[in-house]
Protein backbone atom coordinates (compact mmCIF):
# COMPACT_ATOMS: atom_id res chain seq x y z
CA UNK A 1 0.00 0.00 0.00
CA UNK A 2 0.72 3.56 -0.40
CA UNK A 3 0.21 6.31 1.31
CA UNK A 4 -0.13 9.92 -0.26
CA UNK A 5 -0.20 13.17 1.82
CA UNK A 6 -1.04 16.72 0.83
CA UNK A 7 -0.13 19.30 3.40
CA UNK A 8 -2.00 22.33 2.40
CA UNK A 9 -2.50 25.82 4.11
CA UNK A 10 -4.96 24.23 6.65
CA UNK A 11 -5.09 20.77 6.98
CA UNK A 12 -3.25 17.57 6.38
CA UNK A 13 -4.92 15.38 3.72
CA UNK A 14 -4.18 11.45 3.60
CA UNK A 15 -5.27 8.92 0.94
CA UNK A 16 -4.33 4.93 0.93
CA UNK A 17 -3.88 3.55 -2.26
CA UNK A 18 -3.75 -0.44 -3.15
CA UNK A 19 -2.23 -0.53 -6.61
CA UNK A 20 -4.69 2.04 -8.26
CA UNK A 21 -7.82 2.12 -5.96
CA UNK A 22 -8.25 4.37 -3.12
CA UNK A 23 -9.31 3.22 -0.68
CA UNK A 24 -9.44 5.68 2.60
CA UNK A 25 -8.85 9.10 3.18
CA UNK A 26 -8.09 11.11 6.07
CA UNK A 27 -8.23 14.89 7.25
CA UNK A 28 -6.91 16.32 10.31
CA UNK A 29 -4.93 19.65 11.11
CA UNK A 30 -0.86 19.51 11.71
CA UNK A 31 -1.09 20.32 15.32
CA UNK A 32 -2.18 16.37 15.82
CA UNK A 33 -0.16 15.09 13.09
CA UNK A 34 1.73 11.79 14.53
CA UNK A 35 -1.51 10.69 16.70
CA UNK A 36 -3.41 10.46 13.44
CA UNK A 37 -0.90 8.92 11.75
CA UNK A 38 -0.44 6.47 14.10
CA UNK A 39 -4.16 5.60 13.72
CA UNK A 40 -3.58 5.56 9.96
CA UNK A 41 -0.81 3.22 10.30
CA UNK A 42 -2.22 0.81 12.88
CA UNK A 43 -5.78 0.69 10.71
CA UNK A 44 -3.32 -0.04 7.53
CA UNK A 45 -0.25 -1.71 8.80
CA UNK A 46 0.86 -2.80 5.30
CA UNK A 47 2.00 0.33 4.09
CA UNK A 48 5.14 0.34 2.09
CA UNK A 49 5.79 4.15 0.92
CA UNK A 50 4.06 7.56 1.08
CA UNK A 51 4.50 10.40 -1.28
CA UNK A 52 4.49 13.73 0.28
CA UNK A 53 3.84 16.99 -0.72
CA UNK A 54 3.61 20.25 1.23
CA UNK A 55 2.59 23.96 0.54
CA UNK A 56 3.01 24.64 4.19
CA UNK A 57 5.92 24.09 6.80
CA UNK A 58 5.65 21.28 8.98
CA UNK A 59 7.37 20.62 12.75
CA UNK A 60 10.75 19.51 12.00
CA UNK A 61 10.13 17.10 14.75
CA UNK A 62 6.91 15.62 13.09
CA UNK A 63 9.08 14.93 10.06
CA UNK A 64 11.64 13.03 11.41
CA UNK A 65 8.92 10.87 13.38
CA UNK A 66 7.67 10.16 10.09
CA UNK A 67 10.66 9.31 8.34
CA UNK A 68 10.98 7.10 10.91
CA UNK A 69 7.97 5.21 10.56
CA UNK A 70 7.76 5.13 6.71
CA UNK A 71 9.92 5.37 3.55
CA UNK A 72 9.14 8.94 2.48
CA UNK A 73 8.83 10.09 -1.33
CA UNK A 74 8.77 14.05 -0.94
CA UNK A 75 7.71 16.17 -4.42
CA UNK A 76 9.86 19.39 -5.08
CA UNK A 77 10.20 21.06 -8.18
CA UNK A 78 13.54 18.85 -8.91
CA UNK A 79 10.92 15.84 -9.25
CA UNK A 80 10.31 14.50 -13.07
CA UNK A 81 6.65 15.70 -14.34
CA UNK A 82 5.40 15.24 -17.37
CA UNK A 83 5.00 18.69 -18.82
CA UNK A 84 7.11 21.56 -19.95
CA UNK A 85 6.88 24.59 -17.79
CA UNK A 86 5.97 27.50 -19.05
CA UNK A 87 6.09 29.59 -15.80
CA UNK A 88 8.64 32.71 -16.05
CA UNK A 89 9.09 32.62 -12.06
CA UNK A 90 9.40 28.54 -11.90
CA UNK A 91 10.86 28.43 -8.35
CA UNK A 92 7.94 30.70 -6.87
CA UNK A 93 5.20 28.19 -8.10
CA UNK A 94 3.23 25.58 -5.62
CA UNK A 95 3.93 22.15 -5.28
CA UNK A 96 0.25 21.85 -5.28
CA UNK A 97 -0.41 23.60 -8.95
CA UNK A 98 2.05 21.17 -10.60
CA UNK A 99 1.37 17.86 -8.99
CA UNK A 100 -2.35 19.29 -10.22
CA UNK A 101 -1.08 19.77 -13.64
CA UNK A 102 0.86 16.61 -13.73
CA UNK A 103 -2.32 14.09 -12.74
CA UNK A 104 -4.38 16.46 -15.29
CA UNK A 105 -1.77 15.80 -18.28
CA UNK A 106 -1.57 11.85 -16.99
CA UNK A 107 -5.04 11.67 -16.68
CA UNK A 108 -6.15 13.81 -19.94
CA UNK A 109 -2.99 13.49 -22.03
CA UNK A 110 -3.01 16.05 -25.26
CA UNK A 111 -5.94 17.81 -24.13
CA UNK A 112 -6.41 21.39 -23.31
CA UNK A 113 -7.08 21.71 -19.34
CA UNK A 114 -8.04 24.29 -16.67
CA UNK A 115 -7.95 22.84 -13.01
CA UNK A 116 -9.73 24.88 -11.02
CA UNK A 117 -8.18 24.44 -6.92
CA UNK A 118 -11.12 25.59 -4.71
CA UNK A 119 -9.70 26.02 -0.85
CA UNK A 120 -8.22 28.06 1.20
CA UNK A 121 -7.58 29.77 -2.03
CA UNK A 122 -8.69 29.16 -5.34
CA UNK A 123 -6.28 28.53 -7.88
CA UNK A 124 -6.38 28.32 -11.80
CA UNK A 125 -3.99 25.90 -13.62
CA UNK A 126 -3.46 25.95 -17.68
CA UNK A 127 -2.19 23.58 -19.65
CA UNK A 128 -2.53 22.86 -23.31
CA UNK A 129 -2.92 19.72 -25.25
CA UNK A 130 1.23 20.04 -26.12
CA UNK A 131 1.69 19.72 -22.74
CA UNK A 132 2.70 23.05 -21.92
CA UNK A 133 1.89 24.07 -18.26
CA UNK A 134 1.36 28.04 -19.25
CA UNK A 135 -0.08 29.22 -15.43
CA UNK A 136 -2.99 30.50 -14.43
CA UNK A 137 -4.16 32.75 -11.43
CA UNK A 138 -4.57 33.16 -7.60
CA UNK A 139 -7.21 34.12 -5.24
CA UNK A 140 -9.33 33.90 -1.87
CA UNK A 141 -11.14 31.03 -1.61
CA UNK A 142 -14.63 30.72 0.14
CA UNK A 143 -13.70 30.98 3.87
CA UNK A 144 -10.98 33.64 3.18
CA UNK A 145 -13.83 35.53 1.53
CA UNK A 146 -15.84 35.05 4.21
CA UNK A 147 -13.26 36.01 6.89
CA UNK A 148 -12.25 39.08 5.15
CA UNK A 149 -15.34 40.34 5.33
CA UNK A 150 -15.94 39.51 9.17
CA UNK A 151 -12.55 40.72 10.21
CA UNK A 152 -12.10 43.99 7.96
CA UNK A 153 -15.48 45.62 9.31
CA UNK A 154 -17.31 46.49 12.30
CA UNK A 155 -20.40 44.66 12.22
CA UNK A 156 -20.46 42.06 9.13
CA UNK A 157 -20.93 38.35 11.13
CA UNK A 158 -18.61 35.45 10.44
CA UNK A 159 -20.45 32.80 8.23
CA UNK A 160 -19.68 29.39 6.65
CA UNK A 161 -20.24 28.02 3.50
CA UNK A 162 -24.43 28.09 2.65
CA UNK A 163 -25.91 28.51 -0.63
CA UNK A 164 -27.75 31.61 -0.78
CA UNK A 165 -31.56 31.51 -0.77
CA UNK A 166 -32.03 33.95 -3.49
CA UNK A 167 -29.39 36.13 -5.94
CA UNK A 168 -30.75 38.97 -4.00
CA UNK A 169 -30.44 38.67 -0.41
CA UNK A 170 -32.84 39.72 1.89
CA UNK A 171 -31.03 40.18 5.33
CA UNK A 172 -27.30 40.92 5.55
CA UNK A 173 -26.31 37.26 6.73
CA UNK A 174 -28.06 36.55 2.71
CA UNK A 175 -26.53 39.60 1.30
CA UNK A 176 -23.12 38.08 2.88
CA UNK A 177 -23.92 34.12 1.48
CA UNK A 178 -24.65 35.72 -2.34
CA UNK A 179 -21.86 37.85 -2.24
CA UNK A 180 -19.37 35.28 -1.59
CA UNK A 181 -21.08 32.31 -3.13
CA UNK A 182 -22.22 34.10 -6.06
CA UNK A 183 -19.14 36.40 -6.75
CA UNK A 184 -16.88 32.86 -6.30
CA UNK A 185 -19.37 31.23 -9.20
CA UNK A 186 -19.10 34.32 -11.46
CA UNK A 187 -15.65 34.46 -10.93
CA UNK A 188 -14.63 30.46 -12.15
CA UNK A 189 -17.59 31.23 -14.46
CA UNK A 190 -15.39 34.08 -16.21
CA UNK A 191 -12.06 32.27 -16.19
CA UNK A 192 -13.82 29.29 -18.06
CA UNK A 193 -14.93 32.07 -20.58
CA UNK A 194 -12.30 33.31 -21.06
CA UNK A 195 -10.11 30.10 -21.97
CA UNK A 196 -12.93 28.80 -24.41
CA UNK A 197 -12.09 32.15 -25.98
CA UNK A 198 -9.01 30.59 -27.62
CA UNK A 199 -9.53 26.58 -26.82
CA UNK A 200 -12.44 25.46 -28.62
CA UNK A 201 -12.45 22.25 -27.19
CA UNK A 202 -11.18 21.81 -23.26
CA UNK A 203 -11.36 19.88 -20.41
CA UNK A 204 -12.23 21.45 -16.71
CA UNK A 205 -11.08 19.85 -13.16
CA UNK A 206 -12.87 21.21 -10.49
CA UNK A 207 -10.79 19.43 -7.04
CA UNK A 208 -10.31 20.85 -3.47
CA UNK A 209 -12.28 21.21 -0.53
CA UNK A 210 -14.76 23.01 -1.63
CA UNK A 211 -15.29 20.98 -5.26
CA UNK A 212 -18.55 19.59 -4.49
CA UNK A 213 -20.54 22.41 -2.75
CA UNK A 214 -19.26 24.74 -5.98
CA UNK A 215 -20.17 22.00 -8.47
CA UNK A 216 -24.00 22.31 -8.15
CA UNK A 217 -23.62 26.12 -8.59
CA UNK A 218 -21.70 26.01 -11.82
CA UNK A 219 -23.17 26.08 -15.45
CA UNK A 220 -19.84 24.84 -16.69
CA UNK A 221 -19.30 21.04 -17.63
CA UNK A 222 -16.87 19.90 -15.13
CA UNK A 223 -14.80 16.85 -13.59
CA UNK A 224 -15.53 17.51 -9.52
CA UNK A 225 -13.07 15.47 -7.76
CA UNK A 226 -11.81 16.98 -4.40
CA UNK A 227 -9.83 14.31 -4.03
CA UNK A 228 -7.93 14.84 -7.61
CA UNK A 229 -4.37 16.32 -5.73
CA UNK A 230 -4.21 12.91 -3.88
CA UNK A 231 -4.80 11.30 -6.91
CA UNK A 232 -1.97 13.46 -8.76
CA UNK A 233 -0.11 12.69 -6.22
CA UNK A 234 -0.39 8.46 -7.10
CA UNK A 235 -0.08 9.15 -10.60
CA UNK A 236 3.01 11.09 -10.67
CA UNK A 237 4.43 8.54 -8.13
CA UNK A 238 3.71 6.01 -10.60
CA UNK A 239 4.63 8.23 -13.75
CA UNK A 240 8.28 8.73 -12.33
CA UNK A 241 8.98 5.30 -11.23
CA UNK A 242 8.49 4.48 -15.75
CA UNK A 243 10.65 7.73 -16.58
CA UNK A 244 12.94 7.94 -13.78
Amino acid sequence: MVLTIDVGNTNVKVAVFKQFNLLDKFVFQKNNFQNNFQIIFKKYPNHSKAVLSSVSMLDEKDIVWLKNQIEIIEINANSVFPFTNKYTTPNTLGIDRMVLAAGAVIEHPNQNILIIDAGTCVTYDFITNKKEYLGGAISPGLSMRYKALHDYTAKLPLLGNNMPDNFIGNSTIQSIHSGVVNGLCYEIEGFISEFSVKNEQFTIILTGGDAIFLANRLKSTIFADENFLLKSLHQLYTYSLQND
